[in-house]
């Protein structure tokens, strides 16, 4: 079940997309008829993409102001309609994401570029990444996590938003640094192929005029080692999503701060994983962050 891409869902499934608890949904549905489901021959609702379309353009309306018995004697044409006026008006928080997830939904790519074309018309990518994409990456890990969405769908919408930074990332590294006092070298551990986090802090370092050494995903200690033969003052960047686990991470800390620390070196750690470092018998010049704010606010 897990790696098929949904077209048909459960009340649970759009419980989980919408953020419209099932028994509202049911309540909609019998008192104002605002969703037709197909039914099982054990009675159990189903619902197809145009459903689940309906329900995030009702949600939106609702969350708008919109009461759900007037919206009930909208037409079909009328709602997408209503979403669309809202949306050009620049001030639905919310639609973007819902809109995002309708492309991951579909596998539609240009719900994707036109939505964020709509934002980034609006805001700094900063802002479109913090406000936007990071809410909708939780999401996504929830969605994944609850088999409300296959493997294919957060890889498709991952790559996306992987795309968009590495646009905007490259705007930046073809400016001269305007900070020479150290450089960031971005890896992640051995079998860690969660980029995203690491991207966008390159991102983000970058605009802050520092250079940077991105090495990405799976880099062995040893090859980070080799740096500090080229570089004086490095701070070695490292997210721990998944890796590395739980009852090996002490002791990898450990051999990064006998390889890496170095001169003034620092080494910066976060993620998931990172929760379980011991900081008590960290070095001074080892830090652990708790968020992406927390990190950011750092460089």
């Amino acid at each position: 079940m897990m790696n098929n891409i949904k077209t048909v869902f459960s009340i649970k499934d759009l419980e989980n997309l919408s953020g419209i608890k099932a028994h509202t949904i049911r309540i909609w549905e019998k008192r104002y008829n605002v969703l037709e489901p197909m039914r099982t021959d054990t009675n159990i609702r189903l619902y197809n993409l145009q459903s689940l379309q309906k329900l995030l353009n009702i949600t939106l309306l609702h969350e708008y102001g919109y009461k759900i018995s007037k919206i009930a004697t909208f037409s079909e044409e009328k709602i997408p309609q209503l979403v669309r006026e809202i949306i050009s008006k620049k001030n639905a928080q919310n639609f973007a994401i819902n809109s995002f997830k309708m492309a991951m939904m579909n596998f539609d790519q240009e719900i994707f570029f036109n939505t964020f074309d709509w934002l980034i018309s609006e805001k700094s990518f900063k802002e479109v990444f913090k406000d936007h994409f990071l809410p909708l990456l939780r999401e996504l890990g929830l969605l994944w996590q609850s088999q409300t969405i296959s493997p294919a769908n957060e890889h498709f919408m991952s790559h996306l938003i992987k795309q968009k930074i590495l646009i905007y990332t490259e705007g930046l590294q073809i400016l001269k640094p305007t900070k020479t006092n150290k450089i960031f070298v971005l890896s992640l551990p051995m079998n860690e192929i969660h980029q995203i986090g690491l991207l966008y802090l390159q991102y983000e370092i970058l605009l802050q005029g520092y250079k940077t050494i991105y090495l990405g995903e799976s880099m062995p200690i040893e090859n980070l080692e080799d740096l500090t033969k080229h570089f004086d003052t490095i701070t070695f960047v490292t997210f721990m999503t998944v890796q590395p686990e739980r009852s090996i991470i002490n002791q990898y800390v450990k051999k990064m701060e006998q390889r890496l620390l170095l001169k003034n070196n620092e080494i910066w750690l976060m993620g998931k994983m990172a929760e379980h470092i011991d900081r008590e018998n960290l070095s001074e010049r080892t830090f652990v962050f708790n968020s992406m704010e927390e990190t950011i606010n750092k460089i």
